[in-house]
């Protein structure tokens, strides 16, 4: 398809950029660091070169908006049963060639933002709806940081906290203002090689880790991590072992680590879907370098699926798919057997929001 380089109309001034001496404009949310001739586009599509400065082009306009479970994200330590109102726009940073949202994150065509919401409309919204969250996902929400940045303030005022869900590929300065209006991210780790960053996603696995410690040690955000996990890519006994030793050297063994299963998509078509063995034996691996909560996700799996109290063993939390069964946990985050403080941020179990999935269109 032929690039449209003709200014976007709907333009939205950024801050994270610098000029070149040969009059280039170069990009600096993300580590790719694109430099871009007036006109041009980054690669994350939604960022655009125009008049010597950056603009993004998406502010206000969403790929569409839905009620989940906030496990769905997944987030198994932030007010687990809550119902979040999560949307995306389009384009991604990232090129993965096993992108289970690529129509949305690859997207290149502007009619698939077909819903149009200024942060405050988005706000009340989901305080009609009843959630207590909003979630910036489906396409990495870095690219569109001024439009979830403004969101995320205007929720907020109304009461409501934001999840990010995001890859976590971002540069310091921006990362440090992304950051510091969200309560929640899941960041996805995509694997632990450098190898498999650069040929698999066009990236870099350095940035990645620089965020989970960040997020570990500068602020206050809850955070999750998710791997997915592709037969022969990035599953192996070492690079797991490495990957999970890591996270518990350096971001403690607090830190919920979801293993998802692997469907063929995209440009991964030759893959075979995940065993639910490879998830299991990922979860062993993680388990004995001391890590307290590692889910299993995309695949059947009560057990793995479900929370469970490091000091006294006892299950707290079951999960059948995103439906909530038992829960032991009190409303101050202590389990309710031993009265051991619960790593995440919880409150009364008033009935669960359970396994729906409801689409909602904003009026203009």
């Amino acid at each position: 398809m032929k690039e449209n380089n003709h200014a976007d109309h709907n333009a939205y001034p950024t801050q994270y950029w610098h000029q070149l001496d040969d009059g280039r404009v170069v990009c600096d949310v993300c580590p790719r660091q694109c430099a871009l001739r007036d006109g041009k586009r980054g690669a994350c599509f939604v960022r655009q070169a125009q008049d010597g400065e950056i603009v993004l082009t998406t502010y206000g306009r969403s790929s569409g908006f839905c009620i989940d479970p906030i496990e769905k994200k997944p987030l198994n330590h932030f007010y687990p049963g809550s119902s979040v109102l999560s949307f995306g726009t389009a384009g991604c940073n990232l090129g993965c060639k096993f992108c289970q949202n690529w129509s949305i994150s690859k997207s290149r065509q502007m009619d698939t933002l077909a819903d149009q919401a200024s942060p405050e409309r988005i706000a009340s919204a989901a305080s009609t709806h009843g959630c207590q969250s909003i979630a910036f996902t489906y396409n990495d929400p870095v690219i569109f940081l001024e439009y979830a940045v403004d969101t995320a303030i205007a929720c907020k005022e109304a009461g409501l906290n934001s999840v990010a869900v995001s890859a976590g590929y971002i540069c310091d300065a921006p990362r440090e203002k992304f950051y510091s209006v969200m309560d929640a991210a899941n960041i996805d780790l995509k694997a632990f090689s450098e190898w498999f960053y650069k040929k698999v996603c066009m990236g870099e696995l350095a940035p990645v880790l620089e965020t989970l410690k960040y997020l570990k040690h500068e602020t206050d955000v809850w955070f999750e991590i998710t791997t997915l996990l592709i037969p022969d890519e990035n599953d192996s006994d070492q690079e797991l072992d490495e990957m999970t030793g890591w996270i518990a050297d350096n971001l403690g063994t607090d830190v919920p680590l979801h293993f998802s299963a692997f469907h063929p998509d995209f440009k991964m078509l030759d893959k075979t879907r995940t065993p639910a063995s490879t998830l299991l034996r990922a979860r062993d691996i993680a388990l004995r370098n001391g890590l307290n909560f590692v889910y299993v996700g995309n695949v059947h799996h009560t057990a793995a699926s479900s929370t469970y109290c490091p000091s006294c063993g006892e299950r707290l939390i079951e999960r059948d798919w995103y439906k909530i069964g038992q829960y032991e946990i009190d409303d101050t985050g202590h389990c309710n057997h031993c009265h051991s403080e619960i790593a995440g941020r919880f409150q009364k179990m008033n009935g669960a929001f359970g396994p729906r999935r409801i689409p909602v269109r904003l009026k203009h």
